[in-house]
């Protein structure tokens, strides 16, 4: 008896990720979790230079400031609660130092362009087509800091204007960066704040412009996160407590999928060398200086020494 129904995958056939491979992650909280993942097994990865950014026209923004290397500026932040903060941005990089803000700002502008150019994954996911359009100067945010709510206005991306948004993003980094494997996914996590059936409206018009964007003989591609999480993983016991976000089974889950699909099975190998190492090195025993644990440490050092001869960027 089947008691699940399954999505079925196929592993990428070229251009999979392996331990040479350089990936940049933007997007949804869920490229957190993609993000810790890869950093967990050792891959080189840069994940959301600028925060959490939720929306298309929030990650087409940055892609635009970092690859036409934007120099901001006070005219570009903004003080409120005791911080300085840009509507570009997350509340991670807000500061209560102005000049600390524009230094971290301008820093990962350059270091985004770099790794842009030097990528030869980009992976994008997308949570929400909802966005809020500051009044004063009618642009849309990325962050709305916790500015009261009457002074935005709440709009919904048409599916023609999220995939007008995709398109700029991926034709500005062809523009620098024409080999890079883009991925496109949804995050599965619901923006039930903006109402079930607006969450299911705004979802769907993300998936529709993803897809008139995804060819795979043009180097784009999609991964069913989302459909996994709603098809596959239809249960409560696979979400956390506010019954919104996965829990940390269905991240696990999702990433084996992933992995399934995208890394190179000769990656597998090493991943399980790290994953080996990491756990000895989280391993806390009752007599740490005993000869067996001393043992134990020189035995995990030596395998640290011999992966790190093989791929020199791994430090652990």
């Amino acid at each position: 008896m089947k008691l699940q129904t399954e999505i079925p995958l196929q592993p990428q056939t070229f251009n999979q990720i392996d331990y040479h491979s350089k990936i940049c992650l933007f997007g949804s909280c869920f490229a957190e979790h993609i993000g810790q993942k890869l950093d967990y097994f050792k891959f080189q990865n840069e994940l959301n230079p600028f925060g959490i950014l939720f929306h298309p026209l929030a990650i087409e923004n940055l892609i635009t400031a970092a690859i036409n290397k934007k120099v901001y500026s006070e005219s570009d932040i903004f003080f409120h609660n005791e911080q300085w903060h840009s509507f570009e941005t997350h509340s991670r990089l807000s500061s209560t130092s102005k000049d600390e803000l524009l230094n971290s700002l301008n820093k990962y502008v350059k270091s985004t362009s770099q790794q842009i150019h030097d990528a030869t994954h980009i992976i994008f996911t997308l949570g929400t087509s909802w966005v809020y359009r500051y009044i004063e100067t009618d642009i849309v945010v990325a962050n709305c800091h916790k500015i009261p709510q009457k002074k935005f206005v709440k709009e919904l991306l048409t599916v023609d204007e999220v995939s007008e948004s995709l398109q700029g993003t991926v034709s500005l980094i062809r523009s620098i960066n024409p080999k890079a494997t883009l991925v496109f996914t949804v995050s599965p996590v619901r923006h039930l704040k903006d109402g079930f059936i607006e969450n299911t409206q705004s979802k769907s018009h993300l998936i529709a412009a993803i897809h008139q964007l995804v060819e795979p003989r043009q180097n784009t591609h999609y991964f069913p996160s989302y459909e996994i999480m709603m098809d596959q993983l239809r249960d409560y016991r696979f979400y956390s407590e506010d019954m919104i976000h996965p829990n940390q089974t269905a991240v696990d889950f999702i990433w084996g999928q992933f992995k399934k699909v995208w890394i190179a099975n000769e990656a597998s190998v090493t991943m399980d060398q790290i994953d080996g190492i990491q756990k000895g090195m989280q391993h806390r025993p009752f007599h740490p200086n005993s000869e067996a644990h001393q043992e134990f440490l020189q035995n995990l050092e030596q395998k640290k020494k011999d992966l790190m001869r093989q791929f020199p960027h791994l430090k652990f």
